[in-house]
């Protein structure tokens, strides 16, 4: 039962073929491309790839993305299947007001992290804040029993880059340096975007510790993660894989619980 799991973000799609679609499952293949490269993924990519029989995806990147990725995926005879944020799944609670208006990638890396926390404890006995780097920013807070509490969203380093340059005269500057006492413009950019979204981390996992009373485990993903870790104050774990390990984990305890094709996925 070969497993097919994607991650569709605003600026690339990831892809992982597993062995099976559970944790822990060998992973046969993967890879990325660019949004604007994915329609030859089938002549391509995705070509010489063994064959999934099932796939679950993550994307958020809209409708027409959608369409063009489910065409190519017409290479082999499967399915498409996209996870949405539910009030609750895989022993997570969703705290959202409105549960199925959470980025449904922000929702699969919580049950990832959630996951991994399980795999590494043995039970969830620690809060948790989970941190996605990519385009945008967003920092999750999630309680030791698994409920999402809420979370944020702050541009990612592009953004604020864009931002700057379109607001402000004179700063079309290369991309410099992290450094504590910035002497140049393109340091100074560079210094502040970094600074402010460690910034966002540590104020959540100072709300986290004080709302549940325990040192939060805190876990870092998304594809400009690494650029983040030299600068965190705060412990944390960088997984790359985090997308990928909810998407393996809701469609593992999904196939346990209806005992059932895995058709029967939303």
């Amino acid at each position: 039962m070969t497993f097919l799991a994607l991650d569709v973000g605003n600026t690339r799609l990831k892809w992982g073929v597993y062995e099976s679609p559970a944790p822990g499952a060998k992973l046969l293949g993967s890879g990325a491309v660019f949004l604007e490269n994915i329609d030859r993924l089938a002549d391509e990519d995705w070509r010489e790839l063994p064959e999934p029989t099932h796939m679950l995806g993550c994307i958020v990147a809209g409708e027409a993305i959608r369409r063009r990725v489910e065409e190519q995926m017409e290479l082999w005879d499967i399915t498409p299947h996209w996870a949405v944020s539910s009030a609750a799944e895989a022993g997570m609670t969703n705290g959202y007001d409105h549960p199925t208006r959470l980025g449904a990638d922000r929702w699969v890396a919580m049950i990832g992290a959630h996951a991994r926390m399980l795999e590494t404890s043995g039970s969830a006995t620690k809060p948790m804040v989970v941190v996605m780097v990519g385009t945008a920013v967003t920092v999750e807070a999630i309680d030791a029993s698994g409920k999402f509490l809420g979370g944020l969203i702050l541009p990612g380093h592009g953004i604020m880059l864009r931002a700057l340059e379109s607001g402000t005269a004179g700063l079309r500057v290369p991309t410099g340096e992290v450094c504590e006492f910035p002497t140049n413009t393109s340091d100074a950019l560079t210094s502040g975007g970094t600074y402010a979204i460690a910034g966002a981390v540590e104020r959540m996992v100072h709300h986290v510790r004080q709302h549940c009373g325990a040192e939060p485990a805190c876990y870092m993903t998304g594809g400009a993660g690494w650029k983040m870790a030299p600068s965190m104050s705060v412990q944390f774990e960088l997984v790359d894989s985090l997308i990928f390990d909810g998407l393996l984990e809701i469609a593992k305890q999904r196939l346990d619980r209806v005992g059932a094709p895995f058709s029967s996925l939303s």
